[in-house]
């Protein structure tokens, strides 16, 4: 549990900062740039993983963005999980790392898409995550399936983000079973994560470059781990700690 991150984390972030998006990407690409050339190089391991990622956790508190994270107590099992996650924006890819990875060895669900993009396509892809062409919902399900149950056998966990694609809000209706399907199936706890990163919102054009709200903090929230025995009732349980958590920080904080 000894890193920047493993306790709940109240950041100390800037009071106010001149053009945090252009200072916010200008700065992430020199992050990108280093870590796509070492995972090119065969050589991107889960300690460089968390350092960089953990590099885009102070980046953010640069641009004067609050950063809270809680319930990382939850995570001191023993063995793999699935983690199940809603999905605002190319934060948390970017920022859970730094927060799991020192606990236990972890890897995503992703597009496969996002493989092919310059220098982040490298370093996702040494992390060898389970990637979805979402042409096929069957194929893609069976992937997971086949896959995800491997990778948990030795010893990996996996993050899944169950909204499917990235959306604003949380709602019930937004997410699949997939997570605890597959947790079923490896006989694995699943452990909820709660977020909201929209301090990173999306682009108009390029939908990963947005617009970095300072005023907006981000959140990170950690569940009990839960085991699934049946699917339906759990998968009630995940969601409602996940709307609930969200539900509380718009209520308190605000949203983009």
């Amino acid at each position: 549990m000894e890193h920047p991150f493993a306790r709940n984390y109240e950041s100390q972030a800037l009071k106010s900062v001149s053009f945090p998006t252009l200072r916010f990407y200008s700065r992430l690409a020199g992050i990108f740039w280093d870590a796509g050339k070492v995972a090119k190089a065969g050589k991107y391991d889960g300690k460089r993983w968390t350092e960089d990622s953990e590099r885009v956790g102070r980046l953010l508190e640069d641009m004067g963005i609050h950063v809270s994270i809680e319930g990382v107590e939850n995570l001191g099992f023993e063995g793999p999980c699935v983690f199940e996650a809603n999905h605002m924006s190319t934060l948390e890819t970017l920022f859970l790392p730094c927060i799991i990875q020192p606990l236990r060895d972890v890897t995503f669900v992703v597009k496969r898409q996002l493989l092919s993009y310059p220098c982040l396509g490298p370093v996702l892809a040494a992390r060898e995550p389970i990637a979805l062409g979402r042409a096929n919902p069957r194929e893609d399900l069976k992937l997971v399936m086949d896959d995800g149950q491997r990778i948990l056998a030795s010893g990996r966990s996996i993050i899944v983000f169950t909204q499917g694609t990235r959306r604003s809000g949380v709602e019930t209706s937004d997410f699949n079973s997939l997570a605890v399907k597959l947790a079923r199936k490896a006989n694995v706890p699943v452990v909820p994560i709660a977020l909201k990163t929209d301090a990173w919102s999306e682009g108009s054009l390029i939908k990963d470059i947005g617009p970095i709200k300072p005023s907006l903090p981000v959140h990170v929230r950690f569940g009990a781990p839960l085991e699934i025995k049946g699917a339906r009732e759990e998968h009630g349980t995940i969601v409602d700690f996940i709307k609930s958590s969200f539900d509380a920080w718009v209520a308190s904080d605000g949203k983009a």
